[in-house]
């Protein structure tokens, strides 16, 4: 099948898994590096595993269960990806991003995104949430090829990749709980190596507050199709903490310090799918 063929044959897929409840989201969710306990949040769910939808790729990485999970969440009908795509396990940005052509075409009018990075900003702290006014791509764009013209213009706009009105709603329900927020901007590079010192320190002077191996191709893909998009990442892991040379990066430990977080990063997304 060509790709435009695997999207529409994916989507048929799992859109027949919800016919017989009828449900239709309104609003997509990817729940990055042990940011999946939000979809337990979600009620009535049906779960269908990636192994199980015709031509979609499987999650390896570590914290990423691998399955949409459909159902209500704060009165809204959603779709949750309990787990990414990601370009450093050997698929490509167009495979990376299928999930989100799915929900696209099963109608979303919202996408949310979240991610684990490293903070690169010498302000941030371990747990910080971070809000993403805007990104650099250092991955490969998923656009590159035949443009798909049913989804979207050969050359979509990123002006405001990261819709204006939902950070300033995010911002303030966040002051009303108490949230403390960070905002800046994310570098996607295509990981699996961490970073090295040199490359947060290039990073930080290029403009970028955090780093991390994801996230912008799939906010590429859902702005080809003028999806509003809100993106916030949780950092799990600070540049200059790498200074010391007793310093090593684990993954477990990111994944550890992101699940802390997510309790806070629930709330939020909760109350902002109650006043949409």
């Amino acid at each position: 099948m060509t790709y435009v063929e695997t999207i529409y044959a994916a989507t048929d897929f799992v859109r027949k898994q919800l016919l017989p409840r009828g449900l239709a989201p309104s609003d997509g969710i990817i729940l990055g590096s042990g940011l999946g306990k939000l979809a337990n949040e979600i009620e009535n769910p049906i779960e269908i595993p990636y192994g199980t939808i015709p031509g979609f790729p499987v999650s390896t990485a570590i914290g990423h269960k691998g399955s949409f999970i459909v159902g209500t969440l704060a009165s809204k009908t959603v779709i949750a990806m309990q787990g990414r795509i990601h370009y450093y396990e050997g698929y490509g940005t167009q495979a990376a991003t299928l999930p989100v052509r799915v929900m696209i075409l099963l109608g979303i009018k919202r996408l949310f995104v979240s991610n684990a990075a490293g903070g690169t900003n010498p302000a941030f702290h371990v747990g910080d949430l971070m809000i993403i006014r805007d990104h650099i791509n250092l991955i490969p764009n998923p656009l590159i090829g035949p443009n798909l013209d049913d989804f979207g213009p050969r050359f979509p706009d990123m002006t405001r990749p990261y819709d204006p009105s939902l950070i300033r709603m995010a911002e303030e329900i966040a002051a009303g709980k108490g949230i403390v927020l960070q905002k800046g901007v994310y570098v996607a590079c295509t990981g699996p190596s961490y970073e090295t010192p040199a490359e947060y320190r290039y990073f930080r002077t290029i403009g970028a507050d955090a780093v991390g191996m994801s996230t912008t191709p799939e906010v590429i893909v859902a702005r080809h199709s003028g999806i509003p998009v809100f993106g916030m990442s949780v950092i799990t892991d600070v540049a200059h903490a790498t200074e010391d040379e007793d310093y090593v990066t684990d993954g477990e430990a990111i994944v550890k310090a992101a699940d802390a977080a997510a309790d806070k990063m629930t709330a939020l997304i909760k109350e902002m799918l109650q006043k949409l």
